[in-house]
């Protein structure tokens, strides 16, 4: 009796149809459009597609954008913002990374693991109403705390300062997400072959030096991941900004790129078509900074290996044609 073969592959394709289905209309449909408007003069309120036109200049959005002071301004602050919390925010993750996952485990570490974590799983909402209150004005636990100590004798509107409404900002995304990077760490230490600390530690290598010249090295590809990963969601920076500070606060100082996208799109004359430019425009920027990341921090040894193979490879092709021709 021959047994007829089932194909399962059929059950495969039909069980990703809803994920297909959504990306179409959630993801893939939003982007094509807003590229599409990125190109033309849709602004306005009740503007359709219908009353919409390609420009003649197809870049006159984007030279726009790029010629706005504000935008600058907001592309200025959101790096600045940035920078300020992941620079801490990697050097504390790595600290505590390595703490966990010493030789001799750590008395109580999961219940560290929850309080560092806790702060990445609260809404941003909360985090800006808690932040809000405690540097409130005119009353306040910062103005109470800072006129007990005799900092100051009048109440200080710290929002209303360039300095500290950026470091209140930059304060509170290393907070919220130190966790989130330490537990990502954490997990690419514990996946490093132990016989190479074994082996270290006989050697009588010195823990500082294990962490440098081991467990850096093999956790490359996690490195990159988080550095890509902070960059993307650092030059997205939008609800802390938004909700914490009025108004961006003085002289545009907690302005982001994506605040000003969601001015430009949802706020005065509705100009999508600009907030499409610059988002495109922020598009392109990540996607730079992201291969230059990749690039600076490939592994040369690997890079060096591979084109020797390659070397290897052209030149025993080259003496197989010789040798045929003779």
């Amino acid at each position: 009796m021959n047994k007829k073969k089932v194909s399962y592959a059929k059950y495969g394709y039909i069980f990703s149809v809803p994920f297909v289905i959504a990306f179409i209309l959630f993801t893939l449909y939003p982007l094509v459009f807003t590229i599409f408007l990125g190109f033309t003069d849709m602004k306005g309120l009740g503007s359709t597609l219908a009353t919409a036109h390609v420009q003649e200049d197809l870049f006159a959005n984007f030279k726009q954008i790029l010629g706005t002071g504000t935008f600058r301004t907001a592309l200025s602050n959101t790096i600045g913002i940035w920078i300020a919390n992941f620079i801490p925010q990697i050097f504390l993750a790595l600290l505590l990374a390595a703490w966990f996952t010493k030789t001799k485990p750590v008395k109580g570490q999961g219940i560290f693991k929850v309080i560092f974590y806790m702060p990445n799983i609260i809404t941003a909402a909360t985090v800006a109403i808690l932040f809000g209150a405690l540097f409130g004005y005119p009353m306040g636990p910062m103005n109470d705390l800072f006129k007990t100590l005799g900092i100051i004798k009048e109440p200080y509107f710290f929002m209303q300062n360039k300095t500290w409404a950026r470091g209140v900002v930059a304060f509170i995304q290393f907070w919220q997400w130190y966790g989130y990077t330490m537990i990502i760490l954490i997990s690419g230490i514990l996946g490093i072959n132990p016989e190479l600390f074994e082996a270290a530690e006989i050697d009588g290598a010195s823990d500082f030096k294990k962490f440098w010249s081991i467990t850096i090295p093999n956790i490359r590809t996690v490195l990159i991941y988080m550095l890509v990963n902070s960059l993307i969601g650092g030059l997205q920076m939008f609800d802390i900004p938004n909700l914490l500070v009025t108004k961006s606060g003085p002289n545009n100082a907690t302005l982001t790129a994506s605040v000003f996208i969601y001015n430009q799109a949802f706020s005065g004359s509705y100009m999508y078509n600009r907030a499409s430019a610059a988002s495109m425009i922020m598009f392109i920027l990540i996607s730079i900074c992201s291969a230059i990341i990749f690039f600076l921090m490939r592994d040369k040894y690997e890079v060096a290996e591979k084109k020797a193979i390659k070397k290897a490879e052209k030149a025993m092709k080259k003496a197989a044609k010789g040798g045929a021709k003779a």
